[in-house]
């Protein structure tokens, strides 16, 4: 075992691996428990293992935590990790804590934490990296500085959380999904701080990815102005699945506080069934003109911000080019226009065996279409033949898989065989419920 320092903030999202090396998941938090006299004892790491289920590691059975990856002796208790009374978790609740300087000197914020190995399997927070109060200037950062557990007293009152930009600024590089994921653990209340603390757009990316019920309960914690921001950025199709869930009064409230644009291709997704195309079809995919060439056809897809599924094809319809279209002609996947020359006209590439399908089109025949012909998406039109939208992959998957697909899979059969693979794979052998491997006190 390697007796080094390691400072906490930085292990977040580092592997963790078996000792043959087989990665088993990666590091979400370092939970300690306070201890009267002495500095907090570490008893162990959250580690996100396959299938985003978090699960607690006794700080035992870690062998080595240097180089950016963490150690383990593969044996893994698989069941979801729950916080207990006295376990207090680093990363989502002590960095941005008050301190007070035991010196009088003032008080400072708690920006990570360092812990080291005392000895063999046992470690405790050796330093604090804390940053005083901005100075007068205002391009002051406040000074920092490295003390001991035993230089500074918490000032927060008992139980206070730490700020949530600190949580935040913490979690940034985390994708929306693990984002979501990582809210989810949190206490509501805590949950809705951190929510009402991140921008707008990237609170519309991680409602996207959280169950319907927690969305509706998060919006229902910010103010209508605040709400109708964030669902300005949300997709219009995952808009509109939330707004159904609202009382009709605060969804028709909110479309009126909504961008117009925004609003009126929610009110059109929600005038459709939300069993048919209509109802899941995204109503912004790319759309050109036959006269538009591969170049033009490729830039567009090239877009930082579009869905991949989105960019799998363009397009082609006579004007207008908003939904609804004039008369839809058809699409043109992406690899046929890696295919041909710049200047080659998309209107000569279109796949003339693809049929879109009506926007009363049921799901089910929808995803039929999509599998029988290993599509990506398939274009939506109206009875008129225009263009309407284009269903995609990502949208089937959200209609077919159950209500609450994201919750742990060790909440469904499907979950317990996965998790009895992950047994196999990780060297994880069967722990009486209860109970955390290798640690006799939990």
């Amino acid at each position: 075992m390697s007796a080094t320092r390691v400072f906490v903030a930085r292990l977040a999202g580092s592997p963790v691996f078996d000792p043959n090396g087989e990665r088993v998941g990666k590091a979400r938090d370092v939970l300690v428990v306070y201890r009267k006299n002495d500095p907090p004892r570490v008893v162990g790491l959250i580690v996100e293992i396959p299938g985003k289920r978090r699960v607690f590691v006794s700080i035992g059975r870690v062998t080595s935590i240097s180089g950016g990856q963490i150690i383990t002796t593969g044996l893994i208790n698989l069941r979801r990790f729950e916080q207990r009374g006295g376990e207090v978790r680093v990363i989502a609740e002590m960095l941005g804590r008050k301190v007070a300087f035991n010196d009088g000197s003032g008080v400072a914020t708690i920006e990570d934490v360092a812990i080291e190995e005392q000895e063999l399997g046992e470690w405790e927070v050796d330093q604090l990296f804390v940053r005083r109060p901005k100075g007068a200037s205002p391009f002051s950062k406040g000074q920092s500085a490295y003390v001991t557990w035993r230089e500074v007293r918490e000032a927060n009152a008992p139980g206070e959380a730490q700020s949530a930009e600190q949580l935040i600024a913490t979690y940034s590089e985390l994708k929306p999904a693990d984002l979501a994921n990582t809210l989810l653990d949190l206490p509501a209340q805590r949950r809705q701080e951190v929510a009402e603390e991140l921008p707008d757009d990237r609170l519309a990316d991680v409602l996207e990815e959280m169950p319907e019920s927690e969305q509706v309960h998060i919006l229902a914690g910010l103010g209508d102005d605040r709400a109708a921001d964030v669902l300005d950025h949300m997709q219009p199709d995952d808009a509109a699945d939330l707004i159904a869930q609202l009382p009709d009064e605060r969804g028709e409230h909110l479309l009126e506080l909504m961008e117009p644009e925004e609003a009126d291709d929610v009110r059109f997704l929600l005038s459709y069934g939300p069993d048919t195309a209509g109802g899941l079809m995204t109503p912004e995919p790319i759309i050109v003109s036959a006269d538009a060439t591969v170049a033009e056809g490729l830039a567009l897809i090239r877009r930082h911000d579009l869905p991949p599924a989105l960019g799998a094809a363009v397009c082609v319809t006579l004007p207008p080019y908003e939904p609804p279209t004039g008369r839809f002609l058809g699409i043109v996947h992406f690899q046929r226009m890696l295919r041909y020359p710049p200047h080659e006209r998309l209107g000569t590439l279109i796949d003339q065996g693809l049929e879109p399908v009506r926007a009363d089109t049921s799901a089910a025949e929808v995803s039929r279409i999509l599998a029988s012909y290993d599509l990506v998406s398939v274009p939506v039109v109206d009875e008129k033949h225009r263009l309407v939208g284009v269903v995609t992959i990502d949208d089937v998957l959200d209609y077919l898989l159950p209500d609450d697909w994201r919750s742990h899979p060790e909440d469904s059969d499907m979950g317990r065989r996965a998790a009895a693979r992950a047994q196999l794979m990780t060297g994880s052998i069967p722990i009486p419920p209860g109970r955390r491997a290798g640690d006799g006190t939990h």
